[in-house]
């Protein structure tokens, strides 16, 4: 009954959709191009609020292994896990290419947080919210694995028209940048419902950004507006609740 539990926040659509994407993973120039583009990014917001080296690091919905290169390489302890075995398979390889020590596992986040609690300093879950059929279980579940006072980073789309035309009518079918049916308006989240999730399950906002897109330079920069795309990070209170 647990594991039934457990798969029920599973899209296995979600986990094939991006698993058939397995060998494009480390292709700068092909359909996850905007990963790597944006992947800066993520990596500058986490470090304004942690330093990373020596610390504990979960990567949930890490796919190829894009941003737990960049966690590993700065000195981190850094835990992979996804669901999409195609995709953990290449992220091994590449890393075994570029000698990084990541531990690599195919495992639901909730299954883990099972088998663990209050293990990791800092846990990036970053573009996964919006692809899961119950968000606030996903928040739950990575809450329990962080310990006291770590720090959880999430990134995911405002859920509003001005998303709707830019994550899914411009990005995915005028500018392609992401593959057509990436996204679903309707699994969007607002800063607002996140933050509640994030109340719900022992955690506070220490800060938030947006980030863009020019399609005139063709560059991600980071804004003040959460109205499309946006990180947040939260910090576990020290109390249980």
């Amino acid at each position: 009954m647990e594991n039934d539990i457990i798969k029920a926040n599973i899209s296995h659509e979600e986990v094939d959709k991006f698993g058939q994407l397995a060998d494009k993973w480390w292709d700068r120039n092909g359909p996850l191009k905007s990963l790597h583009d944006i992947n800066p990014l993520r990596f500058s917001f986490i470090q304004k609020y942690t330093g990373l080296n020596n610390k504990n690091i979960l990567d949930v919905g890490c796919g190829g292994g894009i941003l737990t290169e960049s966690l590993a390489k700065s000195g981190g302890k850094i835990t992979g896990i996804d669901l999409a075995y195609d995709s953990i398979e290449v992220a091994k390889l590449h890393a075994e290419r570029q000698d990084l020590a990541i531990d690599y596992q195919v495992i639901d986040v909730e299954q883990l947080s099972q088998e663990k609690s209050d293990e990791f300093d800092v846990i990036t879950c970053m573009e996964l919210l919006e692809h899961v059929p119950e968000p606030e279980r996903l928040v739950k579940a990575c809450t329990q694995l962080l310990k006291p006072n770590g720090l959880l980073f999430m990134s995911t789309i405002n859920k509003n028209i001005k998303s709707y035309l830019q994550a899914i009518i411009v990005a995915e079918y005028i500018l392609k940048l992401v593959p057509k049916k990436t996204h679903e308006h309707s699994k969007f989240i607002t800063p607002a419902t996140l933050a509640r999730m994030a109340r719900n399950n022992n955690l506070d906002i220490e800060g938030m950004s947006g980030f863009s897109y020019n399609p005139i330079t063709q560059d991600y920069f980071l804004t003040p507006k959460v109205d499309v795309n946006y990180m947040i990070v939260f910090r576990k209170k020290n109390n249980l609740v």
